[in-house]
């Protein structure tokens, strides 16, 4: 430490800390809310303190498809395994009680012919092959049921129930587990931002939403939720507190054809809770947009739902979606590279409730962006004429350059004679 002091100045050392410190920016990250629905339309939830755990039990089958698939395939394993080695100990105990496991009935010598309950069972092994073959039905050939006991016949019987049993429930298990219907919402698609621009004279929320699949999704329907944190007047605060908002759809319907990408509308008029929402204030609002979108798989006949969410950051004020579908040689081509594009336009800084008391703010801005425009194309073009005269000059120059200049020969005489080299 002496030695550091010795080469450094202590006053030079503070000073440089201090101007480091007042160099780094003292910026607090706004602390976000969590979400109640991710991009991908799962829930952020998490239940705790159950205590009725037996409730799941009564719906054994839907318990079974709700679990995930590690779990569902060790119980689809473990139920076929288990019901074999116990049926395999029943038919164990059945030939042992009958005797076929005495060696002496097995002397080919013995006078007295013995017939036994089932044919080749003298371990628990044969015993446990014999119950594989009568549950799936495989059966070798080497062992065999006979007449001799009527309990291996009641054994046999209920061996087949309880394997039809377990097969048809787990067999429909591992059937609404593939078949699942938020697997076809896969391939419904939101766009990762939504956007809050002018339609037909109105600020509106809008984003868009697309089907990957060219099977179409049969009355498809689009809901919007807010969900935010409220407090009533009497003083309960509601964390979760869910809002309907209603989908600009010009067919009576709230039903939507899916069969191209489409930017779904919501005109923010007193309704709307986003009526007293300014540019400026939409950063500091703890809120979070839920898109719902349902409908029929044509194919399958299955109800599907696909779900995401916008919360405050991933909201686009005075942008527009590019337009994605074209025509193409007689088709309509979709161009899904450019899906959740956006462009900057003219929109009004301020609420919608603002907009609708002074009009004429829309007025301003849709002429202030057209001037903008204007000038930007005077600037292009003054641009454009500069660098044409530019390559102008630039021709006449290189022109210039290849013309031969005149050289002038003076003879001893004193006159002068000009030629071109």
């Amino acid at each position: 430490m002496l030695a550091r002091k010795s080469i450094i100045p202590e006053e030079y050392v503070l000073a440089r800390i201090a101007a480091e410190n007042l160099r780094k920016p003292r910026i607090r990250d706004h602390q976000r809310k969590a979400r109640f629905i991710a991009k991908n339309g799962a829930c952020n939830l998490a239940h705790k303190n159950i205590r009725e755990q037996g409730r799941f039990l009564q719906d054994i089958f839907t318990t079974l498809v709700d679990l995930k698939w590690r779990h569902t395939l060790v119980i689809f394993t473990m139920s076929f395994l288990c019901s074999w080695l116990l049926f395999a100990m029943m038919w164990w105990l059945v030939a042992f009680a009958h005797g076929d496991m005495d060696p002496s009935t097995e002397n080919p010598s013995n006078s007295t012919k013995w017939t036994p309950c089932v044919t080749c069972v003298r371990s628990f092994t044969s015993a446990f092959l014999f119950s594989i073959e009568v549950q799936v039905t495989i059966g070798f050939g080497g062992r065999m049921m006979t007449e001799e006991c009527p309990l291996a016949i009641t054994v046999l019987i209920l061996q087949n129930i309880v394997g039809l049993i377990i097969n048809a429930v787990m067999l429909g298990c591992i059937f609404m587990k593939t078949a699942q219907a938020h697997r076809r919402a896969e391939t419904l698609i939101f766009s990762r931002q939504a956007v809050i621009a002018v339609r037909n004279g109105k600020l509106c929320f809008m984003f868009r939403v697309g089907d990957l699949r060219k099977s179409m999704i049969i009355s498809a329907s689009v809901r919007i939720q807010v969900v935010r944190k409220t407090t009533t007047p009497e003083g309960e605060v509601i964390p979760i507190h869910q809002v309907d908002i209603p989908v600009d759809n010009p067919i009576e319907s709230n039903n939507i054809f899916l069969v191209a990408p489409l930017i779904i509308c919501h005109v923010i008029d007193k309704r709307s809770p986003l009526y007293d929402i300014s540019a400026s204030d939409l950063a500091l609002q703890d809120l979070e947009l839920i898109v719902i979108l349902e409908g029929v798989v044509e194919t399958t006949g299955i109800t599907t739902q696909a779900r995401t969410s916008y919360v405050a950051e991933e909201i686009l004020w005075g942008h527009r979606f590019v337009p994605i579908v074209t025509e193409e040689e007689g088709v309509y081509a979709v161009d899904y590279s450019k899906f959740g594009n956006t462009v900057k336009v003219a929109a009004p800084r301020c609420s919608a409730r603002e907009l609708d008391e002074k009009p004429s703010i829309l007025i301003q801005t849709l002429q202030k962006s057209e001037l903008s425009h204007q000038n930007s194309l005077r600037k292009r073009n003054s641009m454009r004429r500069n660098n044409s005269i530019r390559r102008s000059n630039s021709m006449r120059r290189t022109n210039s350059s290849l013309i031969v200049p005149k050289v002038q020969f003076i003879t001893p005489e004193g006159s002068q004679s000009a030629s071109e080299t």
